[in-house]
C-alpha cells in the first residue's frame, strides 16, 4: 500500500516537472481589461505578438471589460495559476483601483505575480482650442479661478483621464465640475466642439488632436518633451514640477505560478521589448520603453505598491469631496 502510494506521489510529481518543462503545450490567453482599439489593448497587441514567437504558442488576447478595468483583472486573478492565463494591467487596475471600487475583489500587490513592465504613455494637460489662456501658468489661473464652472471631462471613474485628472486637480487646488464620459472619444469630441473644457489623457488619445488643431495643450506631464510634439513644454518647463504622471501597462498572471513557468513569461517579455519591430511601433504611440532594470518582476512589485500609495490618498478625497 506504502509503496502504492509513494509511487503515485512520485509519478505525480514527476507529471508535474514534465509540463512545467515543456510549457506552454497550448494557446495563452491574454486577458485586456479594456475595449479593442484602446490604448492598452492596442500596446498589448504589438506586445502578444513576440511574445507567442518566444514561447512557441500564440498568446491570444482576450477583451475583458467594465468597471474601470477591474472586471477583467478580477477573472484573471482567480484563473488558475498554470500560465495560460495572463492578464495586462495598468495604472488604474493596479493603481487607483483600491482607492474607487469597493469591494474589490483582489489586491493589487498580493493577487498576482509580477511578470513584465511595458512602459508608460505620456499624459497632457488639454483644452477646448479657444481657451483664452496663453501659456500653462495662465491655464491654471484660469481654471483656479473659474471654480466649478470650469468642465472636466474624462472617460469614466477609473480611466487614466479620471485618475491624472483628480490628480491634477488636487495639485493644483481647484474643484471644477467633473463630466463623465463612456470612453474617450466621446469626451474628445465634446472638448473639441467647446461642450467642455479641459481634461487630461494619454498622447496616444489626444496627440493627433493637438498636432491638427483641434484642442489646445498646455503641457505634458514627463521629464521631457515628447518627439511627436516638440512645442508642448513639460509641466516642469511651465511651473508644476511635481505633476509627472504616465499610463504605464504591465503584464500579470494569477498568484502561485510556478516558477519555471514564470521565468519562461518573464523571458517572453523581455524579448517582446527587445524585439525592433514592437519596440518602433510602441515609440511611434509614445510610449516610453522601459530600462532593463525596470522591466522585471521586482522592478513591477515596487512600482504597483508605490502607485498604490501614490493614488490611494487622492483618489479617496476626491471621491468623498464629490458625494
Amino acid at each position: 500500500m506504502r509503496r502504492a502510494i509513494a509511487i503515485g506521489v512520485l509519478t505525480a510529481l514527476t507529471s508535474f516537472g514534465a509540463a512545467a518543462d515543456t510549457y506552454p503545450q497550448r494557446p495563452i490567453t491574454m486577458i485586456v481589461p479594456f475595449a479593442a482599439g484602446g490604448p492598452t489593448d492596442v500596446v498589448a497587441r504589438i506586445v502578444a505578438e513576440p511574445m507567442s514567437r518566444s514561447l512557441g504558442q500564440q498568446v491570444v488576447v482576450e477583451n475583458v471589460t467594465g468597471a474601470g478595468g477591474t472586471t477583467g483583472i478580477t477573472r484573471g486573478a482567480q484563473a488558475a495559476p498554470d500560465g495560460y492565463t495572463i492578464m495586462v494591467g495598468h495604472m488604474g487596475t493596479h493603481g487607483a483601483a483600491p482607492a474607487l471600487f469597493k469591494g474589490l475583489k483582489y489586491d493589487p500587490a498580493t493577487s498576482f505575480e509580477p511578470i513584465g513592465f511595458l512602459g508608460g504613455v505620456p499624459i497632457l494637460i488639454v483644452a477646448k482650442k479657444d481657451f483664452p489662456a496663453k501659456d500653462f501658468k495662465g491655464f491654471i489661473e484660469a481654471v483656479k479661478a473659474g471654480g466649478p464652472k470650469i468642465n472636466q471631462a474624462h472617460a469614466g471613474v477609473g480611466s487614466v483621464s479620471h485618475s491624472t485628472g483628480v490628480l491634477f486637480d488636487a495639485q493644483v487646488g481647484i474643484k471644477p465640475t467633473l463630466v463623465t464620459y463612456r470612453g474617450t472619444g466621446p469626451a474628445m469630441n465634446d472638448l473639441m466642439a467647446g461642450q467642455v473644457d479641459f481634461m487630461a489623457d494619454q498622447i496616444v488619445n489626444v496627440g493627433p488632436q493637438v498636432a491638427g488643431g483641434t484642442v489646445k495643450a498646455y503641457a505634458i506631464a514627463t521629464p521631457e518633451r515628447a518627439p511627436s510634439l516638440p512645442d508642448v513644454p513639460t509641466t516642469k518647463e511651465a511651473g508644476l514640477p511635481g505633476y509627472e504622471v504616465s499610463a504605464w501597462n504591465a503584464v500579470f498572471a494569477p498568484k502561485g505560478l510556478p516558477a519555471d513557468v514564470k521565468a519562461k513569461l518573464v523571458a517572453a517579455v523581455e524579448a517582446a521589448l527587445n524585439d525592433p519591430t514592437a519596440t518602433k511601433r510602441l515609440t511611434e504611440l509614445g510610449s516610453n520603453i522601459p530600462k532593463a532594470d525596470e522591466r522585471g518582476p521586482a522592478a513591477l512589485q515596487k512600482l504597483v505598491e508605490s502607485e498604490v500609495a501614490r493614488w490611494t490618498p487622492v483618489l479617496r478625497s476626491a471621491v468623498e469631496s464629490n458625494q
